[in-house]
């Protein structure tokens, strides 16, 4: 029962990290698109990054739930919601999701946010 207990907050802590993904990824195929960027666009960054690492970081073992590999995997399975979402956002939705999905380049951007992710928040 204790190990089921674990397994279902294992999930449910990388569920949110996935959650904060789409946040991050959407901003940042926001900023790509419109070729700029916001104070409000800015901060919803860094909070995404923040939680995001506060939610990988394992407290009594010093390591984390994700090692890269794994979080970009899921930074990458984030897409897709992510360009949904900026599909509705960008310019008061003038563009379908198969239109953004043109116009961004998905490995970049999910390289940039994992260049992101890496940063330690005392280095912000």
């Amino acid at each position: 029962m204790l190990d089921e207990m674990e397994e279902m907050s294992k999930k449910d802590i990388l569920n949110k990290i996935r959650s904060y993904g789409i946040i991050l990824l959407l901003h940042l195929i926001k900023q790509e698109i419109e070729k700029r960027t916001t104070r409000s666009g800015d901060v919803s960054i860094r909070n995404a990054i923040l939680e995001i690492q506060d939610l990988n970081a394992r407290l009594k073992s010093q390591g984390t739930y994700l090692d890269d590999y794994e979080l970009r995997e899921s930074i990458e399975s984030a897409y897709r919601q992510a360009i949904n979402q900026a599909s509705l956002e960008i310019n008061e939705g003038q563009y379908e999701s198969s239109e953004l999905q043109q116009m961004v380049n998905k490995q970049d951007i999910c390289h940039r946010a994992m260049a992101a992710l890496s940063v330690f928040p005392d280095d912000e």
